[in-house]
C-alpha cells in the first residue's frame, strides 16, 4: 500500500488533492494487502489525528476533510495501473481500531480561534458518532459528552454550533453508554451550559429554535433521572418549574392564533420533568413556592370548565388541551401524594370529582388522545387517569383526604360508575379492567377502618362485590388484568363488608360465603391467602359457619375437605416431611419446612422476628388452622381417612408452632454460645420434650385412625364375601330344586312314587316352571292279594305347591 505514504506526504505538504475529493483513497494491489497492511493503516490513522496539533488552519481542515472522505461511497475517478480501492467497511473498521475519534475530540480545545474549522470538526464528530458504537465509546472515554457540552455555547456566526453539538450528544446517548453520558453531564458546569443554551433557544423567533430547545430539554430530563444531578443547585430546576406554572411558553409568533406543536411538546416535557424531580425533597419545596399544584389542577379541568378564552389571545386547540389534561393527570398521580397539604388547600378533591362527573356524562365530546390504550373516541383515558390520581391520594392513608371525598358522596358515585361500566358489553379491555380494580381499591381504603363508611357501602356495594365474585377466575391468566380485578374484589369484601354485621348478613344472604369458597377452589395459589383471610374474618359472624359447612362444589366436595387439601398442597410446596399416608414422619420436626434448612444455622438480631414466626404470615397453614378453630374439629362433613390424618395435624398446629419457636430459641442460644442457667435450661428441655411427645401422640392417633380404617375395610370385605357366598348358595339351591322338578317328570324310579292325578293347576307370575303350581292326588298302589275295595294302610295324600320355586 504505497498510497498510504503518498496520502501522508500530500497531507503534510498541504496538498488537498486526493483527500478532499477522494481521488486517491487507500489502494491495494491484491486482496491480501488489506490484512497485511492493517496494522500500518491503523497506526497511520492515529498519527494523522495527531496532526490536529499543528496550528496551521489548512492542515487541520485537510485532516477533517480526509476523515469525512472515509465515509464517502463515491468511487474514485482515476486509479493507478494495477491498483484497486479498498472496501469502505475495511477503512471504517480500521478507523475504529485507531484512536482517531478520541484524538479529534481532544483537539476541540485548540480551535477556539478557528470557528469554521471547529464547525467542520463537529460535523466530522457527528458522522463518527452516528456510524459506530465503538467511536462513541472512544469519545466517551475522552469525556466526549462533557467536552461537547462545555463548548456548545461558544460564539458561532453560522448558528450551527449548538445544533451539531446537540446531535453529537444524542448520538452518544443512543449508541454509547447512557449512564456514562449522564454522569458526565451531571456536573455544575455542564448543567449551567445546558441552561444557557436552552434559554437562548427559548428566546429565538423560529420554530427551529424551539425544536432545538426541546431537544435540550429532553437531555435535561434524562439528567434529572440521575439522583446526583445538580439541576436544583444550579437553579436550572427553579427556572423550569416557573415555566410550568406559566399559562403558556413565551410567544414565538404573535400572529399565530394557536400554540404550535413544539410548544405543546415543551409543556409536556416540563410536566414530565416534575415527576422526575419529585424524588428530591428540595424539588417539592420548589413546587410549593411556585404553586405548582394549582397550575396542575387547572390543567385537569374539563374543556367546558376551561373554555373561557380572552379575545385576541392565543390558546390551545381542543386536541392540545386534551393532551395537556392527560399529561397533567399523569403528573398529579405522582406529585399529589407527596404534596397532600397543597392538594387539599387547592381543593384538589373537588377538581377530581368535577372531572369524574364530566367523564361519565353522555355528551358529544370526542376524545383525540391516545395517551391511554382505548382512550380514542371516548373519555376513557381521562377516567382512567382521574381514578388513578384518586387512588394515589387515598392510598396515602391521610384521613382528611378520605373524609373530604366521603362527604362529597364518592362511595355511591364510584359504585354507580362500576356498575355502569359492567353494563357495557364491550367494556372488557385492559383500561376498563384497570379502572374497575382501581375503584375497588379506593373503596377498600375509604371503608377499611370506618364503620359509618361500611354502612354507606351498604347493599349496593354488596351487590357489586357479589357480581364480581360470580365472574370467577376463568380469565385469571388472560393478561388483560382480570387477576388484579379478582384480588381487588376480595380486598373490597375484606375492607368494605367484613366488620359490619348488616352488610355481612346481606353478603351471606346473597351467598357471598359460597362464592368465596367457589373462588378458593378454582383460583390459583396466589389468591388463596387473601380469600382465606377474608373467610376467617367473616367467621366472626355466627351465621357464617353454617354457610361454610353447607357448601359443596360441583363434585360434591365439602369446605373442610377443601381446606385440608389446601393444607396438604401447602405442605407439599414447603417440602414438609410426611409419610405415605400424610402422617408425621419426623416427630422432632412435625411441621418443619425443608426450605428453612439453611436458616437453622443462622442467628437473628433481637429486633428481627425469627423465621418460625415470620412463617405464620407467609403461608396458608395459620389461616386454615384458625378457620378450623371456628368450624370445630369434630363431626365435619365429607372427610375421608386421609383427611382425618391431616386434621389431626391441623388440630395441634399451634402446639407444634410453639414448640418450634422454643426449639429455635434454644438453637440460637447455642449458636451464640450462650448457656442458660440451669433452671431455664431444664425448662427449655422440658418444653422441647413436650412438643416432641405431642407429635408422637398425634402419630399414634394417626396410626389408630389408619388401623380403624383398615379394620373397617376388612369388615366390609368380609361382608362382601358373605354376600357373595350367600348369593352362590341361593343359586345352588335353585339349581337343585330345578333338578328335583325335572326328576319328577322324567325319572321313572322317582315318578312311580307320585302316581296320581292332578287336582288343580294354577299359574303365577314367575317365569318358567316355577310359575306353574300343581295340586296332585295320589292313589294307593295295590299289592298282590290286596282287595281293591278294602282299606289301605295309607290314606290319600294331597301334595300342593309342587313347584320348582318351592
Amino acid at each position: 500500500m504505497a498510497t498510504v505514504v503518498r496520502r501522508h506526504r500530500h497531507t503534510t505538504n498541504g496538498n488537498r488533492r486526493g483527500a478532499g475529493d477522494g481521488r486517491l483513497p487507500f489502494l491495494k494491489e491484491k486482496t491480501s494487502d488489506e490484512l497485511h497492511y492493517a496494522q500500518d493503516v491503523t497506526e497511520f490513522l492515529s498519527h494523522m489525528g495527531c496532526l490536529m496539533r499543528v496550528s496551521d488552519a489548512d492542515v487541520r481542515q485537510q485532516i477533517v476533510e480526509s476523515v469525512k472522505s472515509f465515509y464517502s461511497c463515491v468511487a474514485p475517478k482515476q486509479l493507478l495501473d494495477g491498483l484497486q480501492p479498498t472496501s469502505p467497511g475495511y477503512r471504517l473498521q480500521l478507523l475504529e481500531r485507531s484512536d482517531l475519534a478520541q484524538t479529534l475530540l481532544l483537539s476541540m480545545a485548540a480551535l477556539e480561534n478557528q470557528p469554521s474549522i471547529k464547525l467542520q470538526l463537529l460535523q466530522t464528530l457527528q458522522i463518527l458518532s452516528s456510524s459506530s458504537d465503538m467511536n462513541c465509546v472512544l469519545m466517551l472515554n475522552a469525556r466526549g459528552a462533557e467536552t461537547i457540552c462545555l463548548h456548545m455555547n461558544e460564539p458561532d456566526p453560522s448558528g450551527q454550533l449548538l445544533l451539531r453539538s446537540s446531535e453529537i450528544l444524542w448520538n452518544l446517548l443512543e449508541r454509547g453508554c447512557k449512564a456514562e453520558v449522564m454522569a458526565q453531564l451531571s456536573n455544575v458546569e455542564c448543567v449551567t451550559s445546558l441552561k444557557e443554551a436552552f434559554f437562548n433557544q427559548l428566546n429565538g423567533c423560529q420554530q427551529s429554535d424551539l425544536r432545538l430547545a426541546n431537544d435540550l430539554l429532553v437531555i435535561t430530563t434524562l439528567i434529572a433521572e440521575n439522583p446526583n444531578s445538580l439541576l436544583i443547585e444550579s437553579s436550572f430546576a427553579k427556572q423550569l418549574v416557573v415555566l410550568v406554572t406559566l399559562p403558556d411558553v413565551k410567544g414565538h409568533n404573535p400572529l399565530a392564533r394557536n400554540f404550535s406543536n413544539e410548544e405543546l411538546k415543551m409543556k409536556k416535557l416540563l410536566l414530565n420533568l416534575l415527576v422526575l424531580l419529585s424524588k428530591d425533597v428540595a424539588a417539592l419545596q420548589l413546587y410549593k413556592e411556585e404553586k405548582v399544584m394549582g397550575a396542575l389542577l387547572i390543567l385537569t379541568k374539563p374543556p367546558a370548565a376551561s373554555s373561557e378564552r380572552r379575545s385576541g389571545s392565543r390558546h390551545w386547540s381542543s386536541v392540545q388541551q386534551e393532551e395537556l389534561q392527560l399529561q397533567a393527570l399523569a403528573t398529579l398521580a405522582t406529585v399529589a401524594p407527596l404534596m397532600l397539604e397543597d392538594f387539599m388547600s387547592c381543593q384538589g378533591n373537588s377538581f377530581l370529582l368535577l372531572l369524574l362527573d364530566w367523564c361519565i356524562k353522555q355528551d358529544a365530546h370526542f376524545a383525540h388522545s391516545v395517551h391511554g390504550v382505548g382512550g380514542r373516541g371516548s373519555k376513557k383515558a381521562q377516567l382512567q387517569l382521574c381514578v388513578r390520581v384518586m387512588r394515589s391520594v387515598t392510598s396515602s392513608g391521610e384521613d382528611s383526604v378520605c373524609q373530604s371525598l366521603c362527604e362529597q358522596g364518592i362511595i355511591s358515585q364510584l359504585l354507580v360508575i362500576l356498575m355502569q361500566m359492567e353494563a357495557s358489553p364491550d367494556d372488557e379491555d385492559a383500561v376498563a379492567l384497570e379502572i374497575k380494580s382501581d375503584i375497588q381499591l379506593i373503596l377498600s381504603v375509604l371503608c377499611e377502618s370506618d364503620m359509618h363508611r361500611k354502612e354507606l357501602f351498604g347493599s349496593e356495594g354488596v351487590e357489586m362485590a357479589v357480581h364480581f365474585l360470580r365472574k370467577g377466575s376463568n380469565k385469571f391468566y388472560s393478561g388483560l388484568g382480570h387477576n388484579k380485578l379478582i384480588l381487588s374484589t376480595v380486598d373490597c369484601v375484606w375492607s368494605c363488608i367484613v366488620g359490619c354485621y348488616t352488610t355481612e348478613d346481606y353478603f351471606l344472604a346473597k351467598e357471598g360465603a359460597f362464592l368465596l369458597l367457589d373462588l378458593l377452589s378454582s383460583s390459583p395459589r396466589c389468591v388463596h391467602y387473601n380469600i382465606l383471610a377474608t373467610l376467617l374474618e367473616l367467621c366472626d359472624n355466627t351465621n357464617t359457619v353454617s354457610h361454610i359447612l353447607s357448601w359443596r362444589d360441583d363434585g360434591g366436595r365439602t369446605a373442610p375437605s377443601l381446606l385440608l387439601q389446601l393444607w396438604r398442597d401447602e405442605e407439599e410446596e414447603l417440602m414438609v416431611s410426611r409419610n405415605q399416608h400424610g402422617g408425621i414422619a419426623d416427630p422432632q420436626r412435625p411441621i418443619f419446612s425443608l426450605h428453612r434448612q439453611d436458616d437453622t444455622q443462622l442467628s437473628f438480631p433481637t429486633n428481627v422476628p425469627s423465621v418460625a414466626v415470620l412463617e405464620l404470615s407467609e403461608n396458608l397453614r395459620s389461616k386454615i388452622y384458625s378457620i378450623f378453630c371456628k368450624l370445630g374439629f369434630q363431626e365435619l362433613p365429607g372427610l375421608s381417612t386421609k383427611h382425618h390424618v391431616t386434621l389431626s395435624i391441623v388440630r395441634r398446629y399451634l402446639d407444634f408452632k410453639v414448640g418450634e419457636v422454643w426449639d429455635e430459641i434454644n438453637r440460637e442460644l447455642s449458636l451464640d454460645g450462650v448457656r442458660p442457667i440451669t433452671p431455664d435450661e431444664e425448662a427449655l428441655s422440658v418444653i422441647c420434650k413436650i412438643a416432641e411427645d405431642t407429635a408422637r401422640r398425634v402419630t399414634a392417633e394417626q396410626n389408630s385412625i389408619l388401623e380403624r380404617q383398615e379394620k373397617e375395610d376388612i369388615g366390609e370385605e368380609e361382608l362382601m364375601y358373605t354376600e357373595i357366598k350367600s348369593h352362590w348358595k341361593q343359586q345352588e339351591l335353585r339349581a337343585k330344586s330345578w333338578e328335583n322338578y325335572l326328576s319328577k317328570t322324567s325319572n321313572y324310579e322317582i315318578l312311580k312314587h307320585f302316581i296320581g292325578q292332578v287336582v288343580s293347576v294354577e299359574s303365577t307370575d314367575a317365569p318358567g316352571p316355577a310359575g306353574v303350581k300343581l295340586t296332585l292326588a295320589r292313589a294307593a298302589i295295590k299289592t298282590a292279594g290286596q282287595d281293591v275295595d278294602g282299606p289301605t294302610t295309607q290314606d290319600r295324600e294331597y301334595f300342593s305347591t309342587v313347584s320348582v320355586k318351592d
